[in-house]
């Protein structure tokens, strides 16, 4: 053991590991500010209206607003999304994004 450290620490770090950031905001909000702030000037919300509704069928985002948004995703969250998994079935909606994210295993935002 380190001079410093304790056996208490190392459970503490552990225990913190599993719990949320309650700093970072919740993935939904971070889409839409995210959105607001590139996009769509302050309508993102308004545009994208229901949760369900595609991104790619209603232009909320292209291709490349969606490699955008995955990044800003991964940095603020600290994760790693596997490109496979880069679908419309994971990434077509604000409600798949939302699912799909809570669900990965590094993910230690709020719910």
């Amino acid at each position: 053991m380190q001079a410093g450290s304790s056996p208490h620490h190392k459970t503490a770090d552990a225990n913190f590991a599993m719990t949320a950031d309650t700093r970072l905001p919740p993935v939904r909000k971070l889409v839409i500010d995210w959105l607001d702030d590139n996009h769509h000037f302050g309508e993102a919300e308004q545009l994208i209206g229901s949760d369900d509704r595609s991104f790619l069928e209603n232009g909320i985002l292209d291709s490349l607003g969606f490699v955008q948004l995955v990044l800003h995703i991964e940095n603020t969250y600290r994760l790693k999304v596997d490109r496979k998994t880069l679908t419309p079935a994971n990434f077509d909606s604000l409600g798949k994004i939302v699912a799909y994210i809570s669900k990965h295993p590094d993910y230690q935002g709020p719910k």
